[in-house]
């Protein structure tokens, strides 16, 4: 018989959790280091700044095209299967990496290969999982279940001291066996993609009693594919997530380094800025519980607010003789950015969650990938024709501000009515 164990003194949920905070920090830390490994590269090889940077365009591309598909078989494969296949993939990619010695080399290996290792083990399996572990409180979930993705940022410093002591190919084939030797034995012996496979219910599931909590629950798992992608709701979300994680932060963290060296800072400092803006994006997840509270989209306003005074600040570095600018872009910047990701997959969640949830979800990664493409590139590419950073970050500016406006309008306040109406137009089809 299926139980809950909600109220004994340990869930299993919270294990799943756990996984997913380290699954996160190392997967998405292999992505992310690519800015500590940025100058290195450019160093070697004095290649431009945007065909260098356009390795992570690259990337982001993939991984958002590849997402959706992942989503898809989390549904129908064994997650025991993919999970370990991706864990595989991502670090026969980095391994090439080490050994690449032209700009096409790094554009297969880290920018094609990497990013589908990346979709098969990381977010679009991992978002779906806890969404099956925990019936409510998906605010929460969804905040503290992403930290991995804060943490990714201070595993840089790892990384960074890697390439100080051993060089950078090897500081590559060190993350790699770090990737493989952690996440393999962790995925194949205690990882459950489904509480039932451990005969447990969901968290929460014993407070869906209530007739119209039940009737919520049954009508969110009638959304069909076809339902799903004929909704605003859905390409609103999606371009969210395009402006302000793709276009925006990508931008953002592709050259956050190299603009600090450029400044006159050292490389340990600026690698210790992006640590510190990985913690503050921590901070920003963990209070994704505050959109379960306030409601979404005033959540939504406050992380695009916070971001923002994060980029005023980092514009105005101009030398060394202002540090606490950077302490402030890397707190500011990053809380707004950890915070928008909990509360744009809670809403998605509020609209979507149903059989499909994985589909969408990875969807949603579709416009960040999308986004991501043009960043990391237009950042390097208006360096190189400007010579300044500036255009690039007013350019973030403007994504933040229009992703907060798409997001209210999606409105995941008015989930329920959205449900209500297909429920009725549903019925009506029946009828008639």
């Amino acid at each position: 018989e299926m139980k809950t164990n909600r109220h004994s003194s340990f869930f299993y949920g919270w294990v799943i959790i756990a996984i997913g905070i380290i699954t996160g920090m190392l997967v998405y830390g292999a992505r992310f280091s690519f800015s500590i490994f940025y100058p290195e590269i450019l160093n070697e090889f004095g290649w431009s700044r945007g065909s260098t940077a356009l390795m992570m365009s690259i990337n982001i591309l993939v991984y958002g095209l590849m997402a959706p598909v992942a989503g898809t078989l989390s549904s129908r494969w064994k997650p025991k299967i993919l999970i370990p296949a991706g864990v595989i993939i991502l670090a026969l990619a980095m391994i090439g990496c080490s050994f690449a010695r032209q700009l096409w080399h790094f554009y297969i290996f880290f920018g094609v290969i990497a990013p589908v290792g990346t979709a098969l083990c990381g977010w679009p399996i991992i978002s779906p999982a806890l969404m099956n572990w925990f019936a409510t409180r998906r605010g929460l979930v969804m905040g503290i279940g992403q930290a991995g993705g804060g943490l990714s940022f201070v595993y840089g410093l790892l990384a960074e001291y890697l390439i100080l002591c051993l060089g950078w190919r090897s500081a590559y084939l060190a993350l790699a066996v770090i990737l493989i030797a952690v996440l393999l034995p962790l995925h194949h012996f205690i990882f459950h993609y489904h509480p039932k496979s451990k005969g447990l219910k969901a968290y929460g599931s014993e407070d869906l009693k209530s007739e119209k909590a039940v009737e919520d629950s049954v009508l969110s798992k009638n959304w069909t594919m076809p339902q799903i992608l004929r909704t605003y709701q859905l390409w609103l979300l999606v371009l969210s997530n395009f402006l302000f994680w793709g276009v925006s932060c990508f931008l953002v963290l592709s050259h956050q380094i190299k603009y600090a060296e450029d400044a006159g800072y050292s490389s340990v400092f600026a690698v210790s800025v992006f640590a510190l803006y990985g913690v503050a994006m921590l901070l920003g997840q963990s209070s994704g519980v505050m959109s379960d509270r306030i409601g979404r989209e005033k959540t939504m306003a406050l992380s695009s607010a916070v971001a923002l005074v994060g980029l005023f600040a980092l514009i105005a570095v101009r030398d060394t003789s202002h540090p606490w600018l950077l302490y402030i872009y890397a707190l500011g910047f990053g809380y707004g950015a950890g915070l928008f990701s909990a509360t744009i997959y809670a809403g998605t969640a509020d609209i979507f969650y149903g059989k499909h949830f994985g589909t969408a979800s990875g969807i949603l990664l579709t416009g960040l990938g999308l986004g991501g493409a043009i960043g990391p590139w237009l950042g390097g590419y208006l360096y190189d024709t400007t010579g300044s950073y500036d255009n690039a970050f007013i350019l973030c500016m403007a994504c933040i501000v229009l992703a907060s406006v798409s997001y209210w309008i999606a409105a995941p306040r008015n989930a329920d009515k959205l449900h209500a109406r297909r429920l009725k137009s549903h019925t009506e089809k029946v009828l008639f």
